[in-house]
């Protein structure tokens, strides 16, 4: 994709991977994704704001070959994660005199993992800015943004904030900016759930700092640019504040049978009585989806098959992730069936010791589901209901 004026004297230089499906080896990116560099070019001294993968430095470069760089004075390396940091080595080959801008923590990360040189970075502490002669750049430490060593870079003359990860989305599409605010606002909140969430706590303290820079666009590392910050920056809010909603997400697999119709009992009644449900069987579910119910739920109930003696697998797999995820959940409840006995019901709850949630009656049967059964999933079902009356 050709390089893009994003202001007078400040461009996208970056790349979209418009076949990428898959990052970290884990999350899947049904939208494809884009590694987002910047250049801006001050009276005097020239800047570029993070690289891109390595697998994408060929078109980084012939970026950079379009507008005529010749001296390149300063790389900003926000975060030292390979998306963004990967083509620092070529960088630096090609541009002898340029040095490394980062701090502390991340330049002993880019060290240990990409072997660059020590004395080719220069390191800032928070609140420290940079001249480029009529182009200031201030740095604004945000760790845990996902990475300990996370900042964040304001441009202070043209008030763009470079957001680094926070506010990204993995979304690869030829227009620059946001357009169409319905489309990223999915893009963005499914990449807060899977790679945010877990940090909220901090996002809402950094969030509080932002208030104080005026900023009238949004230029993060993955996805389209913001110009109009309000409404992002309040999706953040929104995401990492304490509110949850009436919701109940349900993610389940069901071998024989005995499961899935335990899911449609319980999901039936708490939707009759005013409840958003959210089923996902996990034999077909992109779990980014399952990520992104999370976000807002009030209640979790896990529903598993015995399989030997435990939790199925792929249910175990999601109630990792659930936990690892930290979402803002109120309750959580296990159902579930077994042929011959096993301890399923307490592999799973050792598994959420993460959350901060009150644990609902558990519903565990024998085979199919009889009267009985029903009558206690009904139970739990009215439980539930009870709960959410007072969120």
């Amino acid at each position: 994709m050709a390089v893009k004026e994003i202001k007078k004297d400040i461009y996208w230089v970056g790349v979209i991977d418009w076949d990428r499906r898959l990052f970290d080896e884990l999350i899947p990116l049904p939208e494809g994704t884009s590694y987002n560099s910047y250049l801006i070019k001050g009276k005097e001294k020239t800047a570029l704001i993070d690289t891109v993968d390595p697998t994408k430095e060929d078109v980084l470069l012939d970026n950079l070959d379009d507008l005529e760089i010749e001296q390149l004075d300063y790389l900003v390396v926000n975060h030292a994660e390979q998306d963004h940091s990967g083509a620092i080595p070529i960088i630096l080959e090609l541009y002898p005199e340029a040095k490394v801008v980062t701090n502390e923590k991340c330049k002993k990360m880019l060290i240990e993992h990409l072997l660059i040189k020590e004395d080719r970075i220069l390191t800032v502490n928070d609140g420290d800015t940079l001249s480029l002669e009529g182009k200031t750049l201030q740095f604004i430490f945000a760790p845990w943004v996902h990475w300990p060593e996370t900042m964040l870079t304001y441009l202070t003359e043209d008030k763009i904030l470079f957001s680094c990860d926070l506010f990204g989305a993995h979304l690869a599409d030829s227009n620059l900016w946001v357009d169409d605010e319905s489309k990223i606002y999915l893009s963005a909140k499914r990449y807060y759930a899977e790679i945010m969430m877990p940090f909220r706590n901090n996002i809402q303290k950094h969030l509080e700092k932002l208030r104080e820079l005026e900023i009238k666009i949004i230029a993060p590392s993955h996805g389209q640019i913001y110009p109009r910050p309000e409404f992002i920056l309040s999706a953040y809010r929104e995401w990492t504040s304490d509110q949850v909603k009436n919701e109940v997400v349900i993610p389940y697999i069901s071998m024989h049978g005995s499961v899935k119709e335990m899911v449609y009992i319980l999901t039936e009644e708490l939707i009759k009585n005013g409840i958003t449900v959210q089923p996902f069987n996990l034999a077909q579910t992109d779990i980014g989806e399952l990520a992104m119910a999370l976000v807002d739920a009030a209640t979790i109930v896990i529903a598993s098959p015995t399989v030997l003696t435990g939790a199925h697998p792929q249910i175990v797999s999601a109630v990792y992730l659930a936990n690892a995820l930290r979402p803002k959940l109120r309750y959580a409840s296990v159902i579930g069936s077994y042929g011959w006995g096993g301890k399923m019901l307490q592999d799973i709850t050792a598994m959420i010791n993460n959350l901060k949630v009150e644990i609902l009656s558990p519903v565990i049967i024998k085979g199919y589901p009889k009267e009985e059964d029903y009558d206690s999933l009904i139970r739990l079902a009215n439980e539930i209901i009870e709960k959410h009356k007072n969120l």
